[in-house]
């Protein structure tokens, strides 16, 4: 099925137990976002039972050159790479080539002896020894003890920064910045606290030590091609670059800024680095296609990537508790109260103690463009935000579009 085609209203809402109605409530939150003057474009795909009930973008893909936001405008879609590097280490999980509580020393002996800060400052600090090796699960639960620099959160933060370990800009190879990464102290000990990180990059960078393919080529042979994600990759080629939306933030005004022009990109670009932390560009109807592969339990049209037992591996919560128990009480606009995480997203455990209308058992994640997607397998329900506004904590647009789909179901 074409792509795009896949994303147009394929049944009534009425149909798949939503309320057309109630769900039409949605046009009304994305022209006040747009028309506001925050959001520079808006784009929502609803899908239940495996029909498209929801199809609907407003506003502006690039402001400076007047184009509108379409059904194949591409987006950076930044951390919602993580999910297809997971998958990726997952398949080679179902090969036999690892188990997922393996040290990543048997792979990249460049984190052998790691320490992790105590105190003092990025100049002169404190440290201890790891009690044990950092674990492929570790990596992707995000409880490795590694972290990013944009965070300045913490002085190894700034440590990052200051040795160049970012996989968004750096021109260096994969391989070559792991390896910096891996000469820097841990934040916390492996498996001891929850914190956002570089640890899907390094997930990365062991797909293609395992497979003995580069990631990028590994990740469009094996998940993007295989799953007809045809707009989906790490660049922009020439010949799509009219279809490539401008990237915003909030200006001093309240209105918009842009931070990266289409045509000027580093996205307009091939890069030696493939960032499986946060590299890819896509449309909606792409990642509608991963969504639907997750909730076939691994298959999408007759093509199988992951078995269905391992799904439901990675769709459970792999913590001890929520992540607030584990150190992390909010990152983007969100309380984590009430949300764990599996290996490669967020799961819903408890919607009363996150305060979120959903479903206990709902898989999801979202970039720093503001962009985001759940899966609710007990509603048999995907939904995929685009829009491209950092940082993704400006406004609770995510938040408030759960509302909008959930109270449509009858």
């Amino acid at each position: 099925m074409d792509a795009i085609a896949a994303t147009r209203v394929t049944a009534r809402p009425e149909d798949v137990g939503l309320d057309g109605g109630r769900l039409s409530r949605i046009d009304g939150w994305m022209d006040g976002w747009v028309d506001s003057g925050r959001l520079p474009c808006a784009l929502v795909r609803v899908m239940r039972r495996g029909q498209v009930v929801y199809a609907r973008q407003c506003g502006q893909a690039d402001i400076a050159r007047a184009v509108p936001v379409a059904d194949d405008t591409l987006f950076r879609i930044y951390s919602m790479t993580k999910p297809l590097t997971s998958a990726a280490i997952m398949m080679l999980y179902e090969e036999g080539r690892f188990q997922l509580d393996d040290p990543i020393t048997r792979f990249l002996p460049e984190f052998r002896d790691m320490r992790v800060y105590t105190g003092g400052s990025r100049g002169k600090f404190d440290s201890v020894p790891a009690v044990r090796d950092i674990t492929i699960r570790d990596l992707l639960t995000h409880t490795s003890g590694l972290t990013y620099g944009f965070m300045q959160a913490h002085p190894v933060d700034a440590m990052y920064r200051d040795a160049g370990v970012d996989f968004q800009t750096e021109d260096a190879s994969l391989a070559e910045v792991v390896g910096r990464l891996a000469r820097l102290p841990l934040l916390a000990q492996p498996g001891e606290a929850w914190n956002y990180s570089v640890a899907t990059d390094v997930l990365g960078h062991l797909v293609a030590v395992i497979s003995g393919r580069n990631f990028g080529d590994f990740l469009r042979e094996r998940v993007i091609q295989p799953l007809g994600m045809t707009d989906t990759d790490f660049h922009v080629p020439a010949e799509k670059l009219g279809r490539f939306a401008a990237n915003y933030t909030p200006g001093p005004d309240g209105g918009l800024v842009q931070v990266d022009d289409p045509r000027a990109s580093r996205y307009a670009t091939s890069r030696e680095l493939c960032s499986g932390g946060g590299g890819l560009v896509g449309t909606a109807a792409d990642y509608l296609r991963f969504c639907r592969m997750m909730l076939g339990q691994g298959a999408l049209e007759g093509t199988r990537l992951l078995g269905r037992k391992t799904v439901d591996l990675m769709t459970a919560n792999h913590l001890r508790g929520d992540m607030a128990a584990m150190g992390q009480s909010r990152f983007s606009e969100s309380s984590y109260e009430g949300v764990g995480f599996g290996l490669g997203f967020s799961v819903t455990l408890d919607p009363a103690r996150a305060q979120l209308l959903g479903s206990a058992g709902e898989y999801a994640w979202g970039g720093a463009a503001s962009t985001a997607f759940w899966i609710d397998p007990a509603e048999d329900m995907a939904v995929v935000l685009m829009t491209q506004l950092a940082p993704s904590s400006t406004y609770p647009i995510r938040r408030e579009l759960r509302v909008l789909t959930y109270q449509a179901l009858v």
